[in-house]
C-alpha cells in the first residue's frame, strides 16, 4: 500500500502546532496576529489607526470635521529557522514510523523550538521597548513590590487602568516577590488563557503573573550559537542581562508564525541515505506597533 507522506506531514504539523500553543509561555501573544495581513514573502502589514480629539460644537455650523487615518506599518519577519532529521530505515519501517517520528519531532518541539521562540519574543520586546520604556532595578524582597507597582502605575498612567495587563516575570524574580513582606495581601489566583490552554495563574493586584524560566528571559540572544553552524540552537548574547519582568498590555505584542512546515521523504524517495528524512521549518517574528509602546515597561538590572 502506498505511503501517503502528505497525510503524515499534516498529522505532525497539526500536533506540533498544538504542542506549541500548549507549552510556549508566550503562546497568548499569537491571538493578536489576526489583524496582520500577509501576502507571502517576508513582509507583513499591521493596521494602524489615527484619530483627532473632540472639538467645540458650533450652534450655527454644527460639528467640526474629524480626521480618521487608516494605514499600515510594514514589518519584516526575520526568524527563518529549520532543521532536518533522518531516521534509518533499519530502525524505522512504515508500521512504526508515526510513533518514532512523532516522538522525535515532539521532543524537538518541546526541548528546542518552544524555548527558542519564547526567548526570541521576550528579547524582541526588550529591544522594542528601548531606553524610553525600560526601568532598572536589582530585585530584593524589601523593595520588589514597590518597584513592580511603579512600573504598573506608569503604564496605567499612560493608557488608563481598564485595559488588561500582564506581568511576565522571571521565575527566579518571582521567588523573590513571594518572599516580600505582606505580599499575600496583593496575590490572588485567576484563570488565564495562554494560547489553547486555560490555566490558573497567580495575580498581583489582579494582574496575571506569567512565570518564565530565566534562561528564556534575557535581553539578547544569538542564534545558531553552537561551535559550528550545524550545532544550531540559541544562547545568551555577550553582555545580555537577565530581565526581571515585562509589564505589558495584552493587545501590544503581535506574534506571528507564517511557515510551520513539515516535509517527509520515504527511504525510497530520499536519495542520500536509506532513511526517512523529516524537514521542519518555522518562520516567525514579533512586533509591537509604534503607538503601543506606551503599554510596555521592561525591567532589568543595570548593565555592569
Amino acid at each position: 500500500m502506498a505511503i501517503n507522506t502528505l497525510e503524515y506531514a499534516k498529522i505532525f504539523q497539526t500536533e506540533l502546532d498544538k504542542k506549541m500553543l500548549e507549552t510556549a509561555t508566550s503562546a497568548w501573544m499569537e491571538s493578536n496576529a489576526g489583524q496582520v495581513k500577509y501576502n507571502g514573502g517576508d513582509e507583513v502589514r499591521i493596521p494602524t489607526i489615527s484619530l483627532v480629539g473632540l472639538g467645540d460644537y458650533d450652534r450655527d455650523n454644527g460639528y467640526k470635521q474629524g480626521a480618521v487615518t487608516l494605514g499600515y506599518e510594514t514589518r519584516k519577519m526575520t526568524m527563518d529557522r529549520g532543521r532536518a532529521f533522518m531516521l534509518d530505515a533499519m530502525d524505522v519501517d512504515e508500521t512504526n514510523f508515526v510513533v518514532a517520528a512523532g516522538m522525535v519531532m515532539g521532543e524537538f518541539q518541546r526541548i528546542e523550538v518552544v524555548p527558542e521562540v519564547d526567548a526570541y519574543r521576550y528579547s524582541a520586546i526588550y529591544k522594542a521597548a528601548g531606553a524610553d520604556h525600560q526601568t532598572t532595578y536589582t530585585a530584593a524582597a524589601a523593595s520588589i513590590m514597590d518597584s513592580l507597582d511603579a512600573d504598573i502605575t506608569a503604564i496605567q498612567d499612560e493608557i488608563g487602568d481598564t485595559e488588561p495587563l500582564v506581568v511576565i516575570i522571571s521565575r527566579k524574580v518571582h521567588a523573590i516577590l513571594n518572599a516580600a513582606k505582606n505580599v499575600d495581601r496583593y496575590i490572588n489566583v485567576a484563570e488565564f488563557q495562554n494560547g489553547a490552554v486555560s490555566t490558573k495563574v497567580k495575580t498581583f493586584n489582579d494582574i496575571p503573573l506569567l512565570d518564565v524560566p530565566s534562561a528564556r528571559f534575557k535581553s539578547a540572544y544569538t542564534f545558531d550559537a553552537g561551535a559550528t553552524k550545524n550545532a544550531g540552537g540559541f544562547a545568551a548574547a555577550d553582555g545580555a542581562v537577565d530581565m526581571n519582568w515585562i509589564v505589558i498590555a495584552r493587545r501590544a505584542p503581535i506574534a506571528v508564525s507564517k511557515q510551520d512546515k513539515v516535509r517527509i521523504f520515504t527511504p525510497d524517495t530520499y536519495q542520500n541515505a536509506n532513511a526517512w528524512k523529516l524537514d521542519y521549518r518555522k518562520y516567525h517574528d514579533l512586533w509591537i506597533k509604534d503607538n503601543a509602546l506606551d503599554a510596555v515597561r521592561v525591567n532589568a538590572p543595570a548593565k555592569a
